[in-house]
């Protein structure tokens, strides 16, 4: 991690720092309705402050493509900020402009200002404009980018704004970095990775990097029903991505190599004609799967698999939940699969989880996350995880 500015390293007192956050936050009827990883951020705008520095933060919300979209407003975010940081936050909209400068500049150390969603302007994202980083960039004296999530984007707000301005890497960030990069340089056998969700391309990638350096592969979501669709069985009405299947069968040969890791592919699943709490499911092996039925989620068999797996290992990361928890009815797999990493983890393995809906999968179910660590990221925890550069974390290195 040392050819990364630390932020910890950087003389703040007296300077403006320009923190790049990675909020992008649920808010529903302008309220802010899960405060995660607004307290995953915490420490860093702490130490900013009681290192004699004002702060400007900027971050984004949503997508909303260059255009001002009323719901995706920061400012809902202030009242947070306030009572996070014990201080009142000032907010400066738009981000750059003769107001968003004048507000910066009169910043006295201790004093926060929080800036309008960047993404409100074309030049963040749509066009990804050097003269809007530039903008940015003249709101402060240093640069810190804690915006892990966002770390896998080139976008000016990433890798413009640190072309103008000392930058570093923000205490949030750090953490994510020696988990996700450094801690599994050397990771202690059996490694054991959970994978779920709806698109391959994004999963691919980090599944074919633990073909070589992991023991057990387990799989769940849109992407075990293309790997079931691989083995050549029926899906029924089942999503999944049928240009990904030759994909999903050369990985099923590769894991069958000497040295590679064990691809688990579901054997049997719960299936039911449509998403609903008072939907008729059955748990049937995949080779009796037929006609209009979707698989939801896993079934016993391979939970119990799967369990095994995990009791077994000596590092876990797990990025994304088995089965369509939003439904009770379909989260029976994920909350097994949780109680058994938890269980791992407290035996003493290295469990790392992450992804949005991991996350919310726990707090939906009111579940403790009792692992070793928990990533605010989930495309640029795979990313990282998968051995790719981040553009946000390139672009701070020394020299």
């Amino acid at each position: 991690m040392s050819k990364y500015p630390l932020l910890t390293d950087a003389d703040l007192s007296g300077k403006r720092v320009l923190l790049r956050a990675g909020f992008d936050v649920p808010i529903e009827d302008g309220k802010v309705v899960d405060e995660t990883r607004i307290e995953a951020m915490v420490p860093t705008m702490q130490h900013i402050l009681d290192a004699g520095a004002s702060l400007v933060i900027m971050a984004h919300q949503g997508r909303p493509k260059g255009e001002v979209v009323a719901e995706m407003s920061q400012e809902p975010l202030v009242s947070v900020l306030s009572k996070l940081l014990d201080r009142e936050v000032q907010f400066a909209a738009p981000c750059v402009g003769e107001a968003a400068q004048q507000a910066a500049d009169s910043l006295q150390p201790g004093e926060v200002l929080l800036l309008e969603n960047v993404r409100f302007e074309r030049g963040e994202k749509v066009d990804k404009d050097p003269e809007f980083g530039k903008a940015l960039a003249s709101l402060g004296h240093v640069y810190v980018n804690d915006a892990f999530t966002n770390s896998h984007r080139d976008h000016a707000s990433m890798t413009e704004v640190p072309k103008h301005l000392p930058s570093y890497m923000g205490l949030r960030l750090a953490q994510e970095v020696k988990y996700l990069k450094d801690g599994l340089n050397d990771p202690r056998h059996p490694v054991v990775l959970i994978v779920s969700g709806a698109k391959m391309e994004t999963k691919i990638p980090v599944i074919e990097k633990f073909l070589h350096r992991g023991d057990d592969v387990l799989l769940g979501g849109c992407i075990a029903n293309t790997f079931i669709a691989a083995r050549g069985f029926d899906v029924g009405e089942s999503r999944y991505e049928e240009q990904w299947v030759p994909k999903a069968q050369e990985i099923m040969l590769e894991s069958e190599k000497p040295g590679a890791a064990m691809v688990h592919v579901p054997r049997d699943c719960v299936l039911a004609t449509e998403p609903a709490e008072d939907a008729q499911k059955v748990d049937i092996p995949v080779e009796d799967i037929e006609g209009d039925m979707a698989i939801f989620d896993i079934g016993k068999v391979t939970i119990k698999r799967y369990i095994e797996a995990i009791e077994k290992a000596g590092t876990i990361v797990w990025n994304g939940p088995l089965g369509l928890y939003e439904f009770n009815r379909f989260s029976h797999a994920t909350k097994r699969i949780a109680e058994a990493v938890a269980a791992a983890t407290e035996r003493g393995a290295t469990s790392i989880i992450g992804g949005g809906d991991t996350i919310d999968f726990h707090e939906r179910y009111d579940k403790p996350m009792n692992y070793t660590f928990v990533s605010t990221g989930g495309g640029a925890m795979l990313e990282l995880v998968a051995g790719k550069r981040l553009p946000g974390l390139e672009a701070l290195k020394k020299g």
